[in-house]
């Protein structure tokens, strides 16, 4: 029997894990406000005001719930067409999240664009994924990223908004910080899914539906199952499905907390690891061998390390080896596999018909080819066109555009 076959019958009957996308992540913020307002949602680290301007917020679930409503309420009197494309270009914080959010709640579709992106880039993604609306920062370290947008905007006729949280909005850029002073707050609406860009690159937008989103957010947390009362300390920014599963999306759908640690400045690092909350901190593979000459403090539950295909996966001391890990492996913009340790994860790419992966959200298979495929709400996405939204079919196997290598003892994910 082939590894397609046996991976067919694991989910011939699961169910259709689509029903549990509800209201997206916006839908998560308002149900946790309701139940916990006084959970701590969203926290800023580091030294904010020396990077954006801003102070440091620390955001309730119900303040974090109250000023998406008002932000949503706000993008909803733009009277764009519902669905409308928006992009996000932020460089991480609570403010990043508050935007998504907010572009979700109004009925729009979020295009979360990568904050690296120079200006030619930030045209090209504007153009590739058709844009309306960019929301934005005005300053972000050394740069001014509304200023930026808005000469970029001279060469985008559909650009029709611009908007941008703290100092230094200029003129023809809506101030974010007044629109959430606003009275009334907007009910979020069901979501309408993401976009976010293959490679960081602004030619190739990648559109996933809500139901999808929140398939990989739970076969992500299935591994290692995250409660309310934990934070998630993070290095990743959540400008595509890495730091989105792993980070926002992990957390609201556990209604738990987030902080984001960028940029990453080391005192500001240690004092996040520091504050006494049960802490899932998630890293990105390049920093493991610097974290492991860091004894992790008493906070830390759990480490989670995400590795980016291509990538070599061979053991390596862990920060502290008596936490609980979880090792993350990101397929592109198509799929992210976790399991808790390299050793399972080495196991799941090795064996992937037979990988322990819940069967009504992810399978794996190797074809013939040796190439890795996928199937299931959970890698479910396509190209973004220029016109309607794409149709996915959950349980059609897709290329996942990699291929496990064995090399001794270690095994390797390398492009097709």
């Amino acid at each position: 029997m082939s590894a397609f076959a046996v991976a067919d019958r694991a989910v011939e009957a699961a169910p259709d894990a689509s029903a549990r996308s509800g209201g997206g992540l916006s839908g998560c913020l308002f149900a946790a406000a309701r139940t916990a307002p006084q959970r701590t949602a969203l926290r800023d680290s580091g030294d904010r005001a020396a990077w954006c301007g801003r102070p440091a917020i620390t955001w309730t679930y119900a303040a974090a719930a109250e000023i998406v409503g008002r932000l949503a309420r706000g993008i909803g009197a733009w009277r764009l067409p519902a669905g409308s494309r928006i992009g996000l270009w932020f460089s991480g914080g609570a403010e990043a999240a508050l935007a998504h959010l907010a572009v979700e709640a109004a009925g729009h579709l979020p295009c979360a664009m990568p904050a690296a992106w120079d200006p030619d880039q930030l045209a090209a993604g504007i153009e590739a994924a058709n844009l309306l609306g960019v929301l934005t920062e005005g300053r972000r370290g050394a740069r001014r990223p509304a200023e930026e947008l808005t000469r970029a905007a001279m060469r985008q006729f559909n650009l029709r908004y611009l908007a941008a949280f703290g100092p230094g909005v200029p003129d023809g850029v809506i101030s974010l910080d007044a629109m959430a002073l606003e009275r009334g707050v907007a009910e979020p609406v069901a979501s309408l899914g993401l976009v976010t860009f293959e490679g960081s690159d602004p030619e190739r937008p990648v559109y996933r539906s809500a139901a999808a989103l929140a398939a990989a957010i739970a076969a992500h947390g299935d591994a290692l199952p995250l409660t309310a009362d934990e934070r998630i300390l993070t290095l990743l920014p959540a400008h595509d499905l890495r730091g989105l599963v792993t980070g926002l999306g992990a957390a609201l759908a556990a209604g738990a907390g987030l902080e984001t640690v960028i940029p990453f400045e080391e005192a500001g690092f240690r004092t996040a690891l520091l504050r006494p909350v049960p802490t899932r901190l998630v890293v990105p593979a390049l920093i493991e061998p610097a974290l492991a000459a860091l004894p992790l403090p008493w906070t830390v539950r759990a480490l989670n390390v995400v590795h980016r295909a291509p990538a070599t996966l061979t053991h390596r001391a862990a920060a502290d080896g008596d936490k609980p890990r979880l090792d993350s492996l990101v397929l592109g913009e198509t799929a992210v596999i976790t399991r808790p340790g390299l050793s399972d994860l080495a196991a799941t790419l090795a064996h992937p018909d037979r990988a322990p992966l819940p069967p009504a959200l992810l399978a794996l298979a190797q074809g013939r080819d040796g190439g890795l495929a996928c199937r299931g709400p959970a890698c479910a996405s396509a190209p973004l066109p220029r016109g309607a939204t794409p149709e996915t079919d959950s349980w059609a196997w897709r290329d996942s555009g990699y291929r496990p290598l064995q090399s001794g003892a270690a095994i390797g994910v390398a492009a097709v």
